[in-house]
């Protein structure tokens, strides 16, 4: 069966000086279609460089990465531009709404840039906004909502554009631990319907809320399992020290 999301040996190096520093050591990593998988570790770790590679938001120095079987570590800005458009539905910490558009402008706002008609756009927007229960906040500005709301029309926004992979990056960053529980269990939801979700947090009790947890230390995979296993939330001891939770 071939793989939603195929990294194969992935290397991403800066230089820092006379130094290189290797953000992604050698990751290899398949995701499929339905999964709900999230990528996790602390700062440095090399989580963000992974997720930017997978968002085609950025290209390894060397390895592969094939999304929905097309190989997209090799393809320039425009070509990487589109296949984020057509492929891929983003969800921030910062939900990044436009102040002056309204909740259903800015679920649009994609689905403009990617040329969909007006009457199909205005029907997809309108249904993804129905999809996380806010159907009836379609006129209102971004200022107007809470914090969980506005969270959640960046998931419309994001399921707009009838992408392959959701990617939330610390989608509950900005929210209190009620909300955030709620748009975890808002993503929890989306992929019992079918989508395939992948989360990138720096947080053991968000990770937990997946199915699968890939944690990275050192641009390197130390756990790819189970979520519920215990090994999940563990990593191994360092410099003599006893194995230790994060």
């Amino acid at each position: 069966m071939e793989h939603l999301i195929e990294l194969r040996d992935i290397y991403k190096i800066y230089p820092m000086g006379t130094e290189a520093v290797h953000a992604l050591d050698g990751v290899s990593l398949t995701i499929d279609r339905g999964e709900f998988v999230a990528i996790v570790g602390q700062s440095g770790s090399g989580k963000s460089t992974a997720m930017n590679i997978i968002g085609c938001l950025d290209v390894p120095t060397s390895g592969s990465y094939r999304l929905g079987g097309v190989d997209v570590s090799t393809m320039d800005d425009d070509r990487q531009a589109e296949i984020r458009n057509k492929m891929l539905g983003f969800i921030f910490q910062q939900y990044n709404l436009i102040p002056k558009l309204t909740v259903l402008e800015n679920v649009e706002l994609p689905l403009l840039y990617g040329g969909v008609a007006p009457e199909e756009r205005r029907e997809r927007a309108v249904r993804s906004l129905e999809r996380v229960g806010l159907a009836d906040k379609q006129k209102n500005l971004p200022s107007q909502l809470s914090g969980g709301q506005q969270q959640r029309v960046s998931i419309a926004r994001a399921l707009a554009g009838e992408p392959s992979v959701i990617l939330a990056d610390e989608p509950t960053g900005a929210l209190d631990s009620r909300t955030g529980r709620e748009v975890l269990s808002f993503l929890q939801k989306l992929n019992a319907e079918g989508d395939t979700v992948v989360l990138i947090t720096h947080d053991n009790s968000i990770a937990v809320r997946a199915k699968r947890i890939v944690r990275l230390q050192d641009g390197r995979v130390i756990y790819d399992g189970d979520a519920k296993d215990p090994q999940a939330v563990v990593r191994p001891a360092e410099s003599g020290e006893e194995a230790a939770s994060l």
